[in-house]
């Protein structure tokens, strides 16, 4: 299932979201270099998170592969600022594409609920915890870990707990028919939810890269607690009051 867009209209703009947006984007761009060998090595080496390097699991002098002719060489000297910059680095075109417009689709009502200076410290506190959940399985891990899926999974798991009525327009996959649907929030983010914990299992058995289920686990259940404690009751109110129409969607 992939989301194309909910039936949930909002008050504010969502300066807040199409900032963290821009930032991913700078960083695609500029640090990067639009996903380009050298420049993507680099910048997963430099500001990518490796919990091993972090942790002091690995030995320095370690080299990673990370491509033909490509690698990184650890040193020991990492920054914890890396469990920070490491949510606005991607792998890969896809890897960026899907993330932001997940982010897109879903951040800006959590915005609405918690006004743009929570909601970025609510992302960050989501991102830190999905860093943590994966550096849990796996404190050893030597390949550099990368990307906003955490934080976005905290956004989502705000999402499922403040509109589980909501309605998402899914784009639903059947073999070779495609076909789109509306759901509740809680039954699409619920099968996502789902989905990550499915992948994570085997995962706990596997070493070396590939998608970082316990982050987004970690993310989501982070955002389902902290969306309590983060959004103002008002602004919820509001958003909600706006929403509604002529139906109590809520």
């Amino acid at each position: 299932m992939f989301p194309l867009r909910d039936e949930n209209p909002i008050v504010r703009r969502p300066v807040a979201t199409i900032a963290i947006i821009g930032l991913n984007i700078a960083s695609w761009v500029f640090v990067q270099g639009l996903g380009n060998g050298e420049p993507l090595a680099w910048s997963l080496c430099n500001y990518g998170l490796i919990p091993g390097e972090l942790f002091d699991r690995v030995p320095a002098g370690t080299v990673i592969p990370l491509g033909e002719n490509l690698g990184c060489e650890l040193t020991g000297d990492t920054s914890v600022l890396t469990l920070v910059t490491h949510m606005f680095l991607h792998g890969g075109w896809f890897h960026i594409i899907g993330n932001l417009w997940f982010l897109w689709v879903f951040g800006d009502n959590v915005e609405d609920s918690m006004g743009p200076i929570r909601f970025v410290i609510f992302y960050l506190a989501c991102g830190l915890a999905a860093a943590g959940a994966q550096i849990f399985t796996d404190p050893a891990a030597a390949i550099p870990m990368v990307g906003a899926s955490g934080a976005i999974g905290g956004v989502m798991g705000a999402y499922a707990r403040l509109y589980p009525r909501a309605r998402i327009v899914t784009l639903i996959f059947l073999g070779f028919y495609v076909t789109t649907v509306a759901l509740p929030a809680i039954a699409m983010l619920g099968y996502w939810f789902f989905i990550q914990i499915a992948g994570g299992l085997p995962a706990l058995q596997e070493a070396g890269g590939g998608v970082a289920f316990w982050a987004h686990v970690g993310g989501f259940l982070a955002g389902l607690i902290l969306a309590g404690p983060m959004h103002r009751p008002d602004y919820l109110a509001q958003h909600l009051r706006h929403a509604a129409g002529p139906y109590d969607r809520y």
